[in-house]
C-alpha cells in the first residue's frame, strides 16, 4: 500500500501540521518489496511459500515411495509408511520451499528465502552438495524440471517485478540462457486486486515435455486466470485449457498418462478440493471432497498415488493418496535426523498469578532462523525495518507448556500476552542434547482502574480467508486468549465468489466463547469503490449479496450505495463502521478518483463508528475524523486488524488493532456495542491511554471553559508523542523520559467549545508493533451541545468539494441496472453535498452536526 512517502505534497504537508515531520528511521518496509502487485497481502500468502510447522510442498523420487518435501524452512526425504524423516538442507537464517526432483533421482530443485529475495538452489542427492541458480535479489518460485531434465521452468519477478514464466537450459554448470517464454502483456480491464499485466504463474511439463501447462489471465478481470498450454519451442502457440476462477494456487500437473490434467479448484464451494480434467479441457469433476483445503498436489510417477497438503486438522500435513480407490496415508515425522546438532527447549507461561497463560511466542535460534512446536500455527508479518531485522518476525500461539526441537547454541525468546502485560525477553543457551526447562512470567502492566473498566475488542477479523490453515471459532478463541484480546469478532466476507465463513455465521455469540473470550460474528461488505464497511451484531441475517460495484462481474453496478446497506443493517439493529479507511490523506483537488462514500454517510447519520486505527494509515484516518469532529458528528472510533486469522503471512496477529471499551468490565455484545457507540473507551495498537477531564472519561459532554486533566500511559513499547489534541490542533505535549514507556501527568487547560482527546504515536516503526508504527487515540470529550470548531467552515467546504468527486465517479461510471439506481444515487451524494455546503457557508459556531441530516 502506499504511505505517506507517496502522497502529494500538499497532504504530506496536512500530515506534518497534525503530527509533526516523520522520522529519518522509519524505515518499515514491506517483505518481498520488489514483487509490483496491488494487495501483497493476497499474493504472499495465496501464492508464496511461507514457513509453516508442518509440510507446505513434496516431490516424489522415482521409486513412487519416497518423498521429499519442505517443512519448517529445510527440505526432508522421507519414505511413505516409515516414521522416519531426514534433514537434507537447513540453511542459515533462510527457509527452502517448494522442491522439484529430477526424474533420475540424482538432484532436486528448490527455492530459498533469505529476507530479501527468493532463489532457485539445486541439491545433489548424493553429496549434498548445494548450487546456487539465480542471483538477481527477484522472487523465484515454483521450479520445474522438463522430464530430461535439461530445461528449468520457473516463475521470476526478475526485470518487471510481475510473476512471469521462465525457461532456461539447465546442466552441472547451473542455468543458461535464461528468458521469458511469454513476455510481457498489458490489460485493458482495471483489475483492483490484480496487477495491470497479466501474470503466468504454476508452471509444469507435460509426459514428452513439449509442453507447460499453467495458469494466466489475459483480459480476466477476477481470479488468476484460466489453465493454458503453450508449446515451449513455438511459445506464440497457447491454447486456453480450462476457464474457471483461479486463487494463485490451481497447479495444474498432467498425470504421466499425458490424459488427466490434476488441479486444485474450490469452485461451487467455500475450499480448495482436486478436481480432474483433460489436456483438451473436458468438463472437469471433482476427486476429492472435504470442508478443507487441499493443494500442491503432486503425481507419483507411475500416476497411482497423489501426494497432497491439507489442512484438515487445522495445520498444514502432507498426505498420500491413492488414485484408485481414494486411500490415504499420512507421512508424518515422528522420527527426524537433524543436519546440526540439537537440543529441547520446553517453555511454560504463567501470569501474576502463577496461572498457565496462552501467549504469543517469537523464538529465533542459533541458526538465525525462526522455530514454533510440532503442529503450532506459524505466521510472519508483512513488513520490517531492515536495519534492525535480517528478516520479518515469525510467532506463533502457545497454550502452555510448549515444546519444542532447536539447534545448540544461543536462542532468543519474545513472549507477549496482549498490551497490558510487559514483554518478556530472554537469550537463553541450549545445549546439546539436554532439555531446557524455562518459565516465562508475565508482568502486569495495566491502566490504573480510576480511568475504566475495559473489555478489549478487534471489531475486524477474517477467521479463515483461503489462508495455508484451516481456522475454527473455538482456534479463534484460542488466538484471541493468547493476545489478551476479550472479544474476537469475525467479520464473514467473500474472497471472490467464496464465502469461507458463511457456514459460521450465526446472530448470537458463538458456542466456542470462553469465560474469558467472546466470539461474535458480524459481515464486512464488500465494495472497493464506496469504502468498506463493517455490520456488527445483525440480528436476523446475513445481508445479500455482499458486494457491489465489482466491474466486470453481475455485480457490477454501484448500487446499492453503502448508505443503502447501512439502512439494512440498522433494521436488523447492528452498528454501522467504516473499515480500513485510509492508505493515504485524500486528496478531493488532486485525486484521479474519489469515490469514498464516508462523508455522505456521516452527514446523513447512516455512520456508527470508524476504524481510525486498522488496515490503513492511522495518521491519514485520524486527519480526516479531526474533521468530522470538528463539525460535531460524534463519530466514536472503533479499531479492526482485519487479520486473516487462517495466514500463515498476515497483517496481524488477531487482536494487533483494538478497541477498549469502558462497560464496567461486562463482556457480552450489548454492553460492548453500548460502549462502542457512546465513545466510551481508547483505540490502540499498542500503548493503554487513561484520560480525565474533570474526572470525566471520554465520550462524555462538558461545557466549555477550564478544565483539570488527569492522563496515563503504560506501553509495552517505547512512545515518541503523547499529546492532547483539541480540535485537531496539539494544545499540550508531554515529556517522556526513561523507557518512555509509562507516565501520569495532570494538570489545567482553558478549552473553548468542540473536543478534546489524548494520543500517542511513533514516528516510525518498532518491531515489537508488528504495525506500520505504534499508534493510540482516545475518543473525545465533548465541549458544549455539538459545537463546531473554529475550522469548521474549512472541512465543511472540503468535504463539500469530496463530494463533488464522488458524484463525479459515481456519474461516470456506466455499468448501473437501471437508471434508477443511478438516479438514487446522484440524488443521495447531491443531498449530502448540499448539506456540506450549507455548513461551510454557516455563520454560526454552534450548528449543530444534525443539521445537515
Amino acid at each position: 500500500m502506499k504511505r505517506l512517502a507517496n502522497v502529494a505534497p500538499i497532504l504530506a504537508t496536512a500530515l506534518v501540521m497534525m503530527f509533526g515531520a516523520p522520522s529519518a528511521q522509519a524505515a518499515r518496509e514491506p517483505v518481498l518489496k520488489q514483487v509490483d502487485l496491488p494487495h501483497s497481502y493476497y499474493w504472499r500468502e495465496l501464492y508464496l511459500p511461507q514457513l509453516t510447522s508442518g509440510p507446505s510442498s513434496a516431490s516424489f523420487l522415482p521409486d513412487g515411495d519416497t518423498l521429499i518435501y519442505s517443512m519448517g524452512g529445510s527440505l526432508w526425504r522421507q519414505r511413505i509408511g516409515d516414521p522416519s524423516a531426514t534433514e537434507l538442507t537447513h540453511p542459515k537464517a533462510a527457509y527452502d520451499y517448494q522442491p522439484d526432483a529430477s526424474h533420475d533421482g540424482r538432484s532436486v530443485v528448490f527455492t530459498r528465502y533469505d529476507g530479501n529475495a527468493l532463489e532457485l538452489w539445486r541439491l545433489d542427492l548424493a553429496s549434498g552438495r548445494e548450487q546456487r541458480l539465480t542471483d538477481q535479489g527477484a522472487v523465484n518460485v515454483e521450479p520445474r524440471l522438463s522430464p530430461d531434465g535439461k530445461h528449468l521452468a520457473w516463475v521470476s519477478t526478475e526485470g518487471t517485478g510481475h510473476f512471469n514464466l521462465f525457461l532456461a537450459d539447465i546442466d552441472a554448470a547451473g542455468l543458461h540462457h535464461p528468458h521469458l517464454l511469454l513476455g510481457e502483456r498489458k490489460s485493458t480491464l482495471d483489475r483492483y486486486y490484480y496487477s495491470a499485466f497479466d501474470h503466468a504463474i504454476n508452471p509444469s511439463w507435460s509426459p514428452d515435455g513439449k509442453t507447460l501447462y499453467y495458469v494466466s489471465n489475459p483480459e480476466i478481470g477476477w481470479g488468476t486466470g484460466d489453465i493454458f498450454a503453450v508449446d515451449v519451442d513455438h511459445p506464440a502457440q497457447r491454447r486456453r485449457v480450462l476457464s474457471e476462477e483461479t486463487s494463485w494456487s490451481a497447479r495444474p500437473e498432467l498425470a504421466p498418462d499425458g490424459k488427466r490434467l490434476l488441479y486444485a479448484s474450490y469452485h461451487g464451494r467455500q475450499h480448495q478440493q482436486l478436481w480432474l480434467t483433460t489436456a483438451d479441457g473436458a468438463a472437469p469433476l471433482p476427486l476429492s471432497f472435504g470442508a478443507f483445503d487441499r493443494r500442491n498436489a503432486r503425481w507419483s510417477p507411475d500416476g497411482s498415488r497423489i501426494a497432497v497438503i491439507d489442512n484438515r486438522d487445522g495445520d498444514t500435513a502432507l498426505r498420500v493418496i491413492e488414485t484408485l480407490g481414494g486411500a490415504s496415508q499420512d507421512v508424518v515425522a515422528t522420527q527426524r535426523h537433524y543436519r546440526s546438532p540439537q537440543a529441547k527447549l520446553t517453555l511454560d507461561i504463567v501470569d501474576e498469578h502463577g496461572q498457565r497463560t496462552p501467549a504469543r511466542v517469537a523464538i529465533v535460534a542459533s541458526d538465525g532462523r525462526a522455530y514454533a512446536p510440532p503442529h503450532a500455527w506459524v505466521s510472519a508479518d508483512d513488513g520490517f525495518d531492515r536495519a534492525l531485522q535480517r528478516s520479518e518476525t515469525h510467532y506463533f500461539h502457545c497454550a502452555p507448556p510448549c515444546a519444542l526441537d532447536l539447534p545448540a547454541g544461543q536462542a532468543a525468546i519474545w513472549v507477549q500476552h496482549g498490551f497490558a502485560y510487559a514483554p518478556w525477553r530472554r537469550t537463553v543457551d541450549l545445549s546439546n542434547g539436554h532439555a531446557t526447562q524455562l518459565t516465562a512470567t508475565l508482568v502486569p502492566d495495566a491502566l490504573p482502574a480510576a480511568y475504566g473498566h475495559f473489555v478489549s475488542a478487534d471489531l475486524h477479523i477474517h477467521m479463515n480467508y483461503g489462508g495455508h490453515y484451516r481456522n475454527t471459532p473455538a482456534h479463534l478463541a484460542l488466538q484471541a486468549r493468547a493476545e489478551d484480546l476479550d472479544i474476537a469478532w469475525d467479520l464473514v466476507v467473500n474472497k471472490e465468489e467464496r464465502m469461507p465463513d458463511i457456514a459460521s455465521f450465526r446472530t448470537d455469540a458463538d458456542p466456542a466463547s470462553t469465560a474469558q473470550t467472546l466470539v461474535l460474528h458480524g459481515q464486512e461488505y464488500h465494495t472497493s469503490f464506496w469504502g468498506h464497511l463493517g455490520l456488527l451484531h445483525l440480528d436476523d441475517h446475513y445481508i445479500t449479496q455482499g458486494y457491489s460495484a465489482y466491474r466486470h462481474t453481475a455485480m457490477a453496478s454501484p448500487w446499492p450505495t453503502n448508505a443503502a446497506v447501512a439502512d439494512l443493517a440498522h433494521a436488523q439493529g447492528a452498528l454501522i463502521g467504516y473499515v480500513h479507511p485510509f492508505d493515504v490523506l485524500p486528496d478531493p483537488a488532486h485525486d484521479p478518483v474519489l469515490s469514498n462514500e464516508l462523508p455522505a454517510d456521516v452527514i446523513e447519520g447512516k455512520v456508527d463508528y470508524i476504524e481510525v486505527i486498522g488496515f490503513s494509515d492511522h495518521k491519514a484516518t485520524a486527519t480526516v475524523w479531526y474533521r468530522l469532529l470538528n463539525l460535531g458528528f460524534r463519530l466514536p472510533t472503533g479499531a479492526g486488524t482485519d487479520a486473516m486469522a487462517n495466514y500463515a503471512s498476515l497483517r496481524g496477529p488477531v487482536g494487533m488493532n483494538r478497541v477498549f471499551l469502558d462497560t464496567g468490565g461486562k463482556r457480552d455484545a450489548v454492553s460492548a456495542l453500548d460502549a462502542l457507540k457512546a465513545g466510551h473507551g481508547f483505540a490502540s495498537n499498542g500503548p493503554l491511554l487513561g484520560f480525565l477531564l474533570d474526572g470525566a472519561r471520554p465520550g462524555t459532554q462538558l461545557v466549555p471553559g477550564r478544565h483539570h486533566y488527569r492522563v496515563a500511559l503504560r506501553s509495552p513499547v517505547a512512545v515518541d508523542h503523547l499529546e492532547l489534541v483539541h480540535n485537531g490542533q496539539v494544545v499540550k505535549t508531554f515529556t517522556l523520559t526513561g523507557d518512555r514507556r509509562h507516565l501520569d501527568a495532570e494538570g489545567d487547560l482553558d478549552l473553548d467549545g468542540g473536543w478534546v482527546l489524548l494520543r500517542a504515536w511513533n514516528d516510525g516503526a518498532d518491531p515489537q508493533v508488528l504495525d506500520l508504527y505504534p499508534y493510540a487515540t482516545t475518543n473525545p470529550v465533548w465541549l458544549g451541545d455539538h459545537v463546531l470548531a473554529a475550522s469548521a467552515r474549512d472541512d465543511a467546504a472540503w468535504f463539500a468539494k469530496w463530494m463533488d468527486r464522488t458524484i463525479e465517479a459515481a456519474a461516470a461510471r456506466d455499468d448501473y441496472n437501471t437508471a434508477a439506481e443511478k438516479r438514487m444515487t446522484l440524488d443521495y451524494l447531491g443531498k449530502a453535498r448540499e448539506a456540506y455546503r450549507a455548513l461551510a457557508t454557516s455563520k454560526s459556531s454552534s450548528t449543530t452536526a444534525d443539521a445537515g441530516r
